[in-house]
């Protein structure tokens, strides 16, 4: 080639498919273009690293890049779209694989199989929530973890005192911890100082935990008050069954409602999607599938139980199921029903009715 002549190169119009393995200490990338498979390599995390990658080796090209959901979150995808690289993030057991890459499993196989994935039009991808919702719904979270770690303690403080035969008195009724029964615990003589600090260290987390609840409701109260939720958060609880903290659960769980075209892509993201096994003519209808959102999933079916009781079209409903079903499994498709009233209430902004058949 004369000198003076050379081209630069130009991928416009091209395709490349980047598939991640993201790590804390290390990605793996693998590379596809529409007719090869490129190349694979590691690198240090950082976005910014790959992003100069692609543009000096592929100047030019469309890229599509794809990350397994897990410890790293929503950020990396971010990131990326603040660049203006299209990023999405996937489920990794929507990832399709085969056998031999199920028995040999490594990052480097991950990567690639989620590249191959962008390149052949496999994947179903994760929503990302704006990040206010996102850190919203931390905030909720927050609380519900704070409560299991108040029963842990409360798990605790009952195991400490069996191991000692200490029985609770009758005038503390079961499960009220109520100032009086955590005074009471801190009477108990432990005959030393041992046992009494063991008690006291437990009831220190119990109160501190408690206080943290409080607070953290609060703050749900106050963010249900806000433009972004106030209307809706007032329409879902003129749904039997459904309180400030199920409203914003939801709320911040789901995000835009408009987003689910249909009720069974609600219930899939919800995780109210029993198992199902079919021979020939036989259908066996199991227990709820594993998938979907674990939040909404068990918040739902306590939900149900109770809008049951408050709603005369859902017991109706549910009786009908039992005519071919268990309760347990009846319960699912009130379920399925309630949370289609939901998305109903949502979408049309209107208040719920009780006694309504569909």
């Amino acid at each position: 080639m004369e000198a003076g002549t050379s081209k630069l190169l130009d991928f416009s119009g091209q395709n490349i498919y980047v598939g991640m393995d993201v790590h804390q200490k290390s990605w793996k990338i693998h590379l596809y273009s529409d007719e090869f498979e490129l190349k694979a390599f590691s690198q240090q995390p950082g976005v910014n690293q790959l992003s100069s990658y692609l543009h000096s080796h592929y100047p030019g090209a469309s890229y599509l890049l794809a990350y397994e959901a897990g410890f790293s979150g929503f950020w990396i995808q971010r990131a990326f779209a603040a660049k203006g690289i299209n990023c999405k993030v996937v489920h990794a057991a929507d990832v399709p694989t085969n056998n031999r890459e199920q028995l040999r499993k490594t990052d480097k196989v991950d990567s690639k199989k989620i590249a191959k994935g962008l390149k052949n039009g496999e994947l179903n991808f994760i929503h990302v929530p704006d990040i206010e919702l996102e850190l919203d719904r931390q905030l909720i979270r927050s609380r519900s973890q704070i409560v299991q770690d108040a029963t842990r303690i409360k798990n605790r403080i009952k195991s400490l005192l069996k191991l000692h035969g200490i029985v609770i008195p009758v005038i503390y009724k079961e499960g009220n911890w109520s100032k009086g029964f955590v005074s009471w615990l801190l009477e108990i003589d432990f005959k030393n100082t041992s046992g009494r600090l063991a008690m006291q260290t437990q009831v220190d987390e119990f109160r501190f935990l408690e206080e943290k609840k409080k607070s953290l409701e609060a703050a749900v109260k106050d963010l249900s008050l806000t433009s972004r939720y106030s209307t809706n958060a007032r329409l879902l609880q003129t749904i039997p069954s459904i309180g400030l903290l199920t409203s914003m659960v939801l709320l911040t769980e789901i995000g835009d409602i408009n987003r689910f075209k249909r009720i069974d892509e609600l219930c899939s993201y919800c995780g109210i999607v029993p198992n199902c096994h079919s021979s020939g003519e036989s259908e066996n209808i199991g227990s709820l599938s594993r998938r979907g959102n674990s939040a909404i999933k068990k918040m739902l079916i306590e939900c149900a139980w109770i809008a049951v009781k408050k709603d005369p079209a859902l017991l109706q409903y549910y009786k009908l199921q039992l005519v071919r079903m268990t309760g347990q499994k009846a319960i699912i498709k009130v379920a399925r029903k309630l949370l289609s009233r939901i998305r109903y209430v949502l979408m049309t902004q209107n208040e719920y009715v009780l006694g309504v058949i569909e």
